[in-house]
């Protein structure tokens, strides 16, 4: 029979949490994504992983060697990618089941969400440098008809053009994904054109791979729990369970499933003291919530149940606590506040962290062992 801190420390492990990575694909490929609707969160996630990296290294993985790519991922959030597994994220995604959030007057018929595909894929094909949002929607309403550009979209106070209601979810993998900079403005590009390797797969096919992944970067696990991490149906993702060779394992009385013949456990006791930026992808990815924020910390280091709302201490594999950082030129101030007061070794421990982290950031670090007076992120 399992333990709980037999399979925390094998999913820290396999995080690269407890040794790094080699490089920024493979340690992204580990954390199935690096969740980046906070670009700068995501920059974090990954150096941390490398040895001595930093968020230049990860900028350059992105925009220069093109070895990773900023796109919708899981649960329809911005996430990096490796750019080698475009292909099988796509048809991944590209299977769950879709249905519009929005309001019948603002959704569009399955005709016109095909037109707006087809008027992305043919746009961003031909766009070499990549188009801004401005640019991408005259192009789309051109293409598909003047009703894409319609305002009646809310978002951020405001109103987007219809056919926007479509970006992020299932039915434009595939087509689209965010492009370089181009000063202040962001820009999308084809898929195509980012890494010409792109080739979907069967979306079936792809998405009992994707589920194959996060069982081995972080199960055991439910099949409930899975949907919860996808965003899909729970009965939809049990079939898919049934698809694939599992093996029922019981953790300290919970019954969960893992991969047939993937039973190895090392170290029965994670160790270290890590400081994962909002949203990373163990925080989010590791579940039950209960088990990875124990006591206290569900309710300091999670927003609702939710996790990545809050920078997280992590120690031994769990939440302990949260922290924040101010980068002010070349410095950065790294408040933490652990739940437990830390031990002598904790604190000598969670200094090299800050020490690291200031790397990472191109800043000399000064830590503060104190509250963190700021709320979760949206």
């Amino acid at each position: 029979m399992l333990s709980w801190p037999a399979v925390i420390a094998r999913r820290v492990e396999r995080n690269h949490l407890a040794s790094p990575g080699s490089d920024p694909a493979g340690v992204v490929a580990a954390m199935c994504g690096a969740h980046a609707q906070i670009l700068s969160a995501a920059e974090i996630s990954v150096a941390m992983r490398l040895p001595g990296a930093t968020r230049g290294d990860v900028r350059q993985a992105l925009w220069t060697d093109r070895s990773l790519v900023k796109t919708f991922g899981p649960r329809g959030t911005v996430h990096l990618l490796p750019a080698r597994d475009l292909g099988l994220w796509t048809g991944a995604l590209a299977a769950l089941p879709h249905s519009s959030p929005f309001a019948a007057d603002v959704r569009m018929t399955p005709e016109q969400n095909g037109r707006v595909v087809s008027a992305l894929d043919e746009t961003l094909r031909a766009a070499e440098g990549g188009l801004t949002m401005d640019e991408l929607s005259a192009e789309v309403a051109a293409r598909a008809g003047p009703w894409a550009g319609d305002l009646v979209m809310p978002a951020f106070q405001t109103m987007w053009p219809r056919w926007r209601t479509i970006v992020g979810s299932p039915l434009t993998q595939g087509v689209l994904c965010f492009g370089p900079q181009r000063g202040r403005n962001v820009t999308y590009t084809s898929p195509t054109v980012w890494t010409p390797s792109f080739e979907p797969w069967e979306p079936m096919a792809a998405l009992r791979e994707v589920v194959r992944r996060y069982l081995r970067s972080y199960g055991p696990a439910t099949p409930a729990q899975v949907a919860r991490w996808l965003a899909a149906p729970p009965r939809f993702i049990a079939d898919v369970f049934s698809s694939l060779e599992l093996q029922p394992v019981t953790i300290d009385g919970d019954e969960t499933m893992l991969l047939a013949g993937d039973d190895a456990f090392g170290a029965s006791v994670p160790a270290g003291v890590r400081l994962l930026p909002y949203f990373d992808a163990y925080g989010v990815g590791a579940r039950p919530r209960a088990v990875t924020f124990p006591g206290r910390a569900f309710e300091r280091a999670l927003a609702r149940g939710q996790a990545g709302n809050y920078p997280v201490l992590l120690i031994d594999g769990r939440a302990a606590g949260v922290w924040h950082h101010r980068l002010s030129g070349r410095r950065v101030q790294v408040t933490v506040e652990p739940l437990e007061p830390l031990p002598r070794r904790r604190l000598s421990a969670l200094e090299t962290e800050v020490e690291r982290l200031g790397h990472i950031l191109g800043a000399t670090p000064t830590l503060t062992v104190g509250e963190v007076k700021v709320g979760p992120h949206a």
